[in-house]
């Protein structure tokens, strides 16, 4: 089977196809390859993975509509045009037996043009409210899979298959594994991340809750920053006292790329509520803290978080009434409590969904 995944943008588009394209290989031989845009996330993650990746200068689109956003969406449509032209090229060198999008604007160039081609395509969308690629294109898709059942009422498409979110084999194991140890003193930790974009807001927030977590001393901390906040955090933390090379117990990096590493030694996950990173939470079955991001579409972030709060997996704090210090005093409150922490574990697990890969898998073989 020849195979070209395409998305990107964000780690929550990616993570996904790279877990599919590694289960592809496994039930069968493959030829796979990745679609996306110049300087994203894609091409730190699937390079590292080994995979070929199609890049194409693309532009997100602006929901401002002053002068300087329609100039923007003008430049993004002029791309958009352009990418397919392009893709339409590769479609016919490489021939494959279908094309997978997994969201974000980096997908449409390739989906859009198999379409066109008459090439088979599928979609994956794994939020609550599904993107604008994905509305835009289900409807000539020969097969839209879902992460949500509540997803399906919003979209137009021919064939929908609940699937659930894909997680990567090695996150759905974490807890059964042994790894060495992140920190040298063994105290309750909190893995957090905002995404591989970074959320620039919300981690001059996390500057507060890493200072007192070193001053304070009372658990561990792995954050990941981002690229561009990795760049001034350290300073600013450092100008509020804290030495970061001397707080043990604070490790700062711009990326986790060994999330199973991260997730197996963690007591509680402070996150965003991109789908993919909920459903590797739940997969792990950890407890959360989640913050959803204000500025996507449709607010599907807060529609995710409300899934697990009232599951009894999370607590939900939205951005405007989120500062450093609420977050650090509800972290410690739950980290004092190993009980609460424990049934917010279980109730994740309950929403896990470890068969979403052999689902993708056999709802693609359906359309060839």
């Amino acid at each position: 089977m020849k195979v070209i995944f395409c998305g990107g943008g964000t780690a929550g588009h990616v993570n996904p196809a790279l877990a599919a394209a590694d289960y592809f290989k496994k039930q069968e031989d493959c030829q796979i390859w990745f679609s996306g845009a110049k300087g994203g996330i894609e091409e730190k993650l699937v390079g590292r993975a080994g995979y070929e990746l199609f890049a194409f200068p693309l532009t997100g689109l602006s929901r401002s509509l002053n002068l300087s956003g329609l100039r923007q969406n003008v430049r993004a449509g002029q791309n958009a045009v352009a990418a397919v032209r392009e893709a339409k090229k590769i479609l016919k060198k490489v021939r494959p037996d279908v094309v997978i999008g997994t969201g974000g604007y980096a997908s449409y160039p390739m989906v859009a043009a198999a379409q066109q081609l008459g090439v088979k395509t599928a979609l994956l969308e794994v939020n609550a409210a599904p993107g604008m690629v994905v509305r835009r294109l289900s409807h000539r898709a020969d097969c839209v899979m879902l992460g949500f059942e509540e997803t399906a009422s919003q979209i137009r498409a021919k064939r929908i298959v609940f699937t659930g979110s894909p997680v990567r084999e090695e996150i759905v194991r974490c807890r059964e594994r042994e790894y060495p140890p992140i920190f040298a003193h063994r105290r309750p930790m909190i893995l957090s991340f905002w995404g591989s974009v970074g959320a620039l807001y919300m981690n001059k927030k996390m500057v507060d809750f890493i200072v007192r977590t070193a001053r304070e001393g009372e658990f561990n901390l792995l954050h990941a920053a981002g690229s561009s906040n990795f760049q001034w955090m350290p300073g600013e933390i450092r100008q509020k006292g804290c030495d970061l090379e001397q707080a043990g117990n604070v490790d700062l990096r711009e990326y986790i790329f060994e999330m199973d590493k991260a997730m197996a030694q963690a007591d509680l996950i402070i996150c965003r509520a991109g789908a993919s990173t909920l459903a590797e939470v739940c997969c792990a079955g950890l407890p959360s803290i989640i913050v959803p991001s204000p500025y996507v579409t449709g607010n599907h972030q807060e529609k995710n978080a409300r899934l697990l709060e009232r599951a009894g997996a999370a607590v939900v704090m939205t951005e405007p009434e989120c500062t450093g210090d609420k977050l650090y005093e509800t972290a410690q409150s739950l980290l004092r409590d190993p009980e609460r922490l424990r049934q917010m574990g279980r109730c994740a697990a309950k929403r896990a969904r470890p068969d979403a890969l052999r689902r993708i898998y056999d709802a693609v073989k359906g359309i060839l």
